[in-house]
């Protein structure tokens, strides 16, 4: 029987972080649930009296959870690469942890709920400043109102780089659209900064 020496090209294994960000309810923990290959940490809290104020249910009163800390699953491509994807928690007061969940990220998707489009706001700002590659993907919600890329571009005041997609968070298929549409941002982004 052989084996490969651990310095070989055969042993190498590399791991990326994708970060999966967006406002309170946009679906997150939705998304990386529907991709993970391994069953997802979740740190999903029942809401309680104690969130009055703080957390704005309007357009999504049936929500009874919210993540308190983060998501996390995970996508294995061949035999070498594995994707960790980090469900970033979308109310402002867990935005003290987004700079440690970021830390070493390749890019990261934005999740948009057009019913609350200004909740990804934040989201938007954070990865705009830090210039980390990202696209935004507008969650279709059951009977919530359809608008295309180019109106939630404009309403975003995104760059013209910045891809925008839409997506369903619990369909498989339409979540590998969005990293398929995060992995090319990503290499434009590179190739961009390469020219520079």
């Amino acid at each position: 029987m052989g084996s490969a020496h651990s310095d070989s090209p055969a042993a190498l294994f590399i791991a990326q972080k994708i970060l999966i960000a967006g406002g309170f309810g946009s679906g997150k923990t939705t998304l990386v649930g529907a991709i993970s290959e391994v069953r997802p940490l979740r740190t999903e809290e029942v809401l309680t009296t104690a969130s009055i104020g703080l957390d704005d249910l309007a357009g999504v009163a049936s929500k009874k959870t919210t993540t308190v800390a983060l998501d996390f699953g995970r996508i294995t491509l061949g035999q070498s690469l594995s994707l960790y994807l980090f469900g970033l928690p979308g109310q402002e007061r867990f935005s003290f942890m987004w700079d440690e969940l970021s830390y070493g990220a390749l890019g990261a998707v934005v999740l948009a709920d057009v019913r609350r489009l200004g909740d990804c706001f934040a989201s938007v700002n954070y990865f705009e400043t830090r210039r980390l590659p990202f696209i935004v993907a507008i969650n279709c919600f059951d009977g919530a109102p359809r608008y295309d890329a180019q109106e939630v571009r404009v309403a975003l005041d995104l760059a013209p780089d910045v891809p925008v997609t839409l997506c369903d968070a619990r369909d498989v298929a339409s979540v590998k659209q969005v990293l398929i549409a995060l992995v090319q941002a990503i290499s434009a982004s590179r190739a961009r900064s390469s020219r520079t």
